[in-house]
């Protein structure tokens, strides 16, 4: 049975994110931690799938940040940081803290903290595939290790659906993969709007590493290519 870390001082926030893990994933061990003090301790004796974090607890303005030092220093257990810190600042330093994917209190539903809770699970427990672990020169993915993709040997900061999408893409470098196999990879807000928004969050991450990229083609009407630098 999985076991699930919820550390968040609010509680009425705190009962509303174990409800909805509750409902996600039925029979789900969820704790609940309120403090620093409590959460470390609970990390040292517990080992759990998956924590769900906020930065900022009580008057410590970033209490989490010790505590995700903590986890990374026992069992690097996944972490997943739903905070009210603006996310145009903090995703990237969460990102360097090794945390899986970071929630902006009040900017999301439901259904996207579910998805985002659900994709952190797979995506510790499948076995990564070949094709989403192959290589070129200048991109490396493995979807079960935070610390990549890299491009170039930079980090590259993306949330998990854009990591999703730009593995397909990469998996089939030099085809088009279409918005319909893409639709599959969204899980949710499945039309091409979407997937187009998804696909300039990657370039854009991309680009704040290499000015020049290009790797990704839009091929208009069908949907995106990876085409490698000698293809190109």
């Amino acid at each position: 049975m999985a076991r699930v870390a919820v550390i968040e001082d609010d509680l009425p926030t705190s009962n509303q994110l174990r409800a909805w893990i509750e409902s996600a994933r039925p029979g789900i061990a969820v704790d609940q931690w309120f403090s620093r003090d409590d959460a470390e301790a609970a990390i040292a004796r517990e080992r759990y799938d998956l924590v769900v974090l906020d930065i900022e607890l009580g008057r410590e303005r970033h209490a989490g940040v010790a505590i995700i030092n903590a986890i990374n220093k026992r069992h690097a257990t996944p972490v997943l940081v739903v905070s009210a810190m603006p996310a145009t600042i903090y995703r990237s330093i969460m990102k360097a803290l090794d945390a899986w994917d970071y929630l902006q209190k009040a900017t999301f539903e439901e259904a996207d903290f579910i998805e985002t809770f659900l994709e952190i699970l797979r995506s510790v427990k499948e076995k990564p595939e070949p094709a989403a672990i192959a290589a070129s020169d200048e991109l490396s993915m493995d979807p079960l290790r935070q610390r990549t993709p890299t491009w170039r040997g930079h980090r590259i900061n993306l949330p998990l659906t854009a990591q999703r999408i730009l593995a397909a893409l990469f998996a089939r470098r030099g085809q088009v993969v279409s918005y319909d196999e893409l639709f599959e990879v969204v899980k949710s807000g499945r039309n091409r709007d979407n997937i187009r928004k998804h696909v300039s969050t990657i370039r854009d991450a991309f680009r704040e590493i290499d000015p020049d990229f290009a790797s990704i083609e839009n091929i208009p009407m069908r949907g995106f290519r990876w085409a490698d630098t000698e293809s190109r």
